[in-house]
């Protein structure tokens, strides 16, 4: 059965998350639906990661496996004429090798967060930033930032729902950044535990408002209690940038 690699970019304004549900529409069920609609074959799409209800992605990474070949084209185009207008959108089609697993063959993932950071609230960026009206220091977040990076217990940093088998993840990058009226968060590693990126930055907004300092920002870390994390940014910020193979 031909495989194909599939890297995706969407919104995820109006979708519960990646995951398939019931009762709520979900990025998966869009492309699933699109490809029995070209196909008429029922899959099951496997992806890098599963995101969260209200993140962003312009990086996703799926494979599906189909009963006769296709031209990567025809499946890039059909799928994107059949998910219209939903703000789904397949940026490329790869045929790949049977070996190629979307989720477990990846070496890297990376996430961007974004924090609009002035008085005024967004208006073409709603749904997509968070909004933080209160001036942060990006330069101290960064130096908070710095004091997490290796092989750690994420405890803190991990939700009361994850399902790992455990807390220890090795953080490669978090760098904080000021881009105008934008504070951009970047964040890489082989894999994150469900709410890592957000609990994160939740905490790095109370070091860019004074109200932590690095310190208290690795205290956090060390402490290994979810009870330690003190903010969670909210999903409208977060998108999967991009995923190493």
């Amino acid at each position: 059965m031909p495989r194909f690699k599939l890297t995706i970019e969407y919104d995820g304004t109006p979708y519960s998350g990646w995951q398939r549900q019931k009762t709520q529409p979900s990025v998966q069920q869009t492309l699933e639906d699109a490809i029995f609609r070209m196909t008429g074959e029922t899959l099951t799409l496997q992806a890098a990661g599963r995101t969260d209800a209200g993140v962003h992605a312009l990086g996703q990474v799926a494979h599906i496996d189909l009963t006769r070949e296709w031209d990567p084209f025809q499946v890039r185009e059909g799928l994107n004429h059949l998910m219209r207008p939903n703000p789904v959108g397949i940026i490329a089609a790869e045929r790949v090798d049977e070996t190629f697993e979307a989720r477990f063959s990846a070496t890297a993932r990376h996430y961007e967060y974004r924090i609009l950071n002035r008085r005024t609230p967004a208006i073409l960026e709603r749904n997509h930033v968070w909004h933080v009206h209160k001036p942060l220091n990006a330069e101290i977040m960064d130096q908070a930032a710095q004091l997490i990076l290796g092989h750690h217990d994420f405890t803190t940093f991990r939700s009361s729902e994850c399902q790992s088998k455990s807390p220890m993840k090795t953080l490669d990058v978090l760098h904080a950044r000021r881009e105008d009226d934008h504070i951009v968060i970047n964040a890489s590693a082989r894999s994150f535990l469900h709410h890592q990126v957000r609990s994160m930055v939740g905490c790095l907004k109370l070091v860019g408002e004074g109200k932590w300092t690095p310190a208290d920002f690795r205290a956090a870390l060390d402490a290994r209690d979810r009870s330690a994390c003190r903010a969670m940014a909210p999903s409208a910020g977060l998108y999967l940038t991009q995923v190493d193979y």
